[in-house]
């Protein structure tokens, strides 16, 4: 019969080393990589903490709530597996092959049903709160058509006629930092704000992280989302879709002002002659100021 071989003292040893390094190397790295957002479940958040926008509590609670669900279940997985690894072990007097069974009906039942009503109970919360983060029912107080390029942005101030224009971001080399200006998106706090997304040649994507919600920009077609921005701050923007060799370099600000600052920003536009719309049409060419408005109507002509 086959001896069961018994670890020794010193690999014991070892392994509780081990143990005990990869566990505090994880803690190291973790910490490293929080950025500041440990507060928040390892979500970004403002600068003074709480909400950025009036959506980002809905999306923190599904996301901490699917945490905790995924813990509970992992819990109770591990719970059986070590109280099966703990009742079942074979026995010093145990000689043979255990009882073998071809099937267990209630066992097959139950692995069956709990996780297709997990998947539903998860299915139903994703469900309800992407159709409130999609919700454009509301009559906003601003409206912005987000225009995606091959590597930059437009923004169209639709209700100011005004617009601004972004060129590729170039990134030193040693640094990683941006040699040029980031086009610059402004948005009024406390004020709704509509963004209307449109491509000009490929696939992107509007991502705003601390807003927690992003949404693809595509030719041919109109996305739509709104947020209410409830602080005043400097946001960083980024294209979240690869969508060709400057895909990193795709970057933006948005800044959240006072109404006060809102409008002199307008006023500024308005000043250096940027008015009208820049259009959102399908090309792959430099485009100019149009004169009259290329904001799409809400049946996404």
């Amino acid at each position: 019969m086959r001896k069961h071989l018994r670890p020794t003292a010193r690999q014991t040893r070892r392994g509780l080393t081990l143990t005990g390094l990869f566990v505090a190397a994880s803690v190291f790295l973790s910490g490293c990589a929080s950025n500041g957002t440990a507060s928040s479940g390892w979500l970004p958040q403002g600068t003074n903490g709480g909400e950025v926008t009036n959506n980002t509590g809905r999306v923190t609670n599904l996301w901490v709530g699917t945490w905790i669900a995924a813990l509970a279940v992992g819990l109770i997985v591990w719970g059986l597996t070590v109280w099966v690894m703990v009742a079942y072990r074979r026995k010093k007097t145990d000689v043979g092959l255990p009882p073998q069974l071809r099937y267990n009906v209630p066992i097959e039942m139950l692995y069956t049903i709990v996780p297709v009503l997990m998947v539903g109970v998860l299915f139903y919360y994703t469900a309800r709160d992407e159709s409130a983060l999609l919700d454009v029912s509301a009559k906003p107080d601003v409206t912005i058509n987000v225009v995606a390029k091959q590597w930059s942005w437009d923004f169209n101030y639709v209700d100011a006629n005004v617009y601004e224009s972004g060129v590729q971001v170039e990134l030193d080399k040693s640094t990683g930092e941006p040699l040029n200006q980031q086009p610059v998106l402004v948005l009024p706090v406390n004020k709704r704000v509509e963004f209307v997304l449109n491509a000009r040649d490929v696939i992107h994507s509007f991502w705003v992280p601390a807003f927690l919600q992003k949404l693809d920009v595509i030719p041919g077609k109109t996305n739509r989302f709104q947020v209410v921005p409830l602080q005043e701050g400097t946001f960083q923007g980024k294209c979240a879709e690869l969508c060709g060799a400057y895909h990193s370099q795709m970057l933006f600000q948005v800044k959240v002002v006072s109404q006060g600052a809102y409008d002199a920003e307008i006023a500024r536009l308005k000043s250096l002659g940027q008015t009208g719309q820049l259009p959102n049409t399908l090309s792959r060419e430099p485009v100019l100021p149009a004169d009259q408005k290329l904001v799409p109507s809400a049946s996404g002509s």
